[in-house]
């Protein structure tokens, strides 16, 4: 049986990867700084005692964590909202180099230690910014390197890992570029949370709060339920022990703007919440759909949770974390 490594086990994605190896029987161990994912994630996996606790931007950390292991699922990573990320030129570059030092200190202790596959957490952002921009543009796995020009330091920390990954001799790696994951234990705190767990907080703790959406609401996005991504995972792991290495978007055909959002969210909540856009915000790109014919040929993946399935159990969970 293979040992497997989690960077960022604590996290949205990270915790559940831990929860499905350990339903598989296979031997998890645990990097996590805790400064985005909690212990509340994990506390019912009983893991505790293989979970280190440590900034990976400390290589002898790095190396140390992953003696012994012999495939990574490498999620740790500065994430956060919009402001969070790209507030300023200040934060974009903060970002950046957080980012290219733990992917830099994860993939050198790799190669050293023999590790033999890594599956890494892409994102949309390795994207051209300017193509993000158009109408109706679907993004092809290809699309990345026509046109060099990744959404700023966050964007380029993902394409450079890209990178770093393709160049290693010895390793096999899968690469998910995953279009806006959701679901139980999704980031909540608001400098950490996107769209939908920074509507569904809002909507939660309303009229307390207001409910404002950044934008005019017209930001085409699609949205993959966690259940859906980690079958995606772990299918895209499936592959790369057996074929090789790939690159596949992940996300689903479903489309829908920040506005139809945000009112299916308001539904749920069962309150009468008046719904205000606020221009002057920074609202992200205005298109973000993948094409998904690579990751259906290849591994045979398409997601099966509509929005409206996926909403309703986050909101359920969100409601309850928020509440205490």
């Amino acid at each position: 049986m293979s040992k497997v490594a989690v960077t960022g086990g604590a996290g949205f994605l990270g915790s559940h990867i831990v929860r499905r190896l350990i339903d598989q029987g296979e031997e998890v161990s645990i990097i996590d700084d805790f400064s985005s994912g909690t212990v509340e994630n994990l506390k019912d996996v009983g893991v505790k005692q293989k979970c280190v606790r440590g900034d990976l931007r400390d290589y002898r950390l790095a190396k140390k964590s992953l003696e012994g292991v012999d495939e990574v699922f490498h999620f740790a990573a500065e994430v956060g909202s919009v402001k969070y990320l790209h507030g300023s030129k200040e934060r974009e570059l903060a970002t950046l180099q957080a980012n290219t030092v733990i992917d830099t200190n994860v993939f050198r202790a790799c190669r050293e230690l023999g590790v033999k596959r890594v599956i890494y957490a892409s994102s949309v952002s390795v994207y051209p910014i300017d193509r993000q921009q158009g109408s109706h543009f679907r993004f092809k796995e290809e699309d990345s390197e026509e046109r060099v020009n990744p959404e700023g330091g966050y964007g380029w920390s993902k394409y450079l890992a890209e990178k770093q990954l393709s160049m290693m001799e010895g390793i096999s790696f899968g690469v998910a570029r995953i279009f806006h994951a959701y679901g139980k234990n999704i980031y909540l705190r608001p400098d950490r949370s996107q769209v939908i767990a920074s509507l569904m907080s809002k909507a939660i703790r309303y009229p307390k709060d207001g409910f404002v959406v950044w934008g005019d609401g017209s930001q085409r996005r699609c949205f993959v339920y966690i259940d859906d991504a980690i079958e995606a995972l772990f299918r895209i792991r499936e592959y790369v022990s057996r074929k090789g290495s790939i690159t596949v978007n992940v996300g689903t055909t479903e489309e829908h703007t920040v506005k139809e959002l945000a009112e299916m969210i308001v539904a749920l909540s069962g309150k009468r919440i008046q719904i205000r856009f606020d221009r002057t915000k920074p609202s992200g790109a205005l298109n973000r759909m993948p094409d998904l014919t690579k990751i259906d040929r290849t591994i045979g993946w398409e997601a099966q949770t509509r929005l409206s399935e996926g909403l309703k159990s986050t909101y359920e969970w969100a409601l309850t974390r928020i509440r205490g």
